[in-house]
């Protein structure tokens, strides 16, 4: 079940226009339930919107996490 809750949160935060249905039924499959796939979709998108808003606001990290590395030009 784990495993397969990390593959759908990696495919919904890199390529969510890739999502389909099957990708809920391999949740079903692993015995989740439709409102904890509903949970963890939201949960999902929720920190990607944070993360993105944070990223394009460029939000200073809070002071006891390290600094971001820039990507070398």
């Amino acid at each position: 079940m784990d495993r397969a809750l990390c593959d759908y949160a990696v495919k919904l935060t890199k390529s969510p226009q890739e999502m389909t249905r099957g990708d809920v039924e391999t949740l079903r499959r692993t015995g989740l339930s439709d409102r904890a796939i509903s949970d963890a979709a939201q949960v999902i998108a929720f920190f990607n919107y944070i993360n993105r808003i944070a990223e394009g606001l460029d939000v200073d990290l809070e002071s006891i996490m390290p600094p971001k590395q820039e990507p070398p030009a």
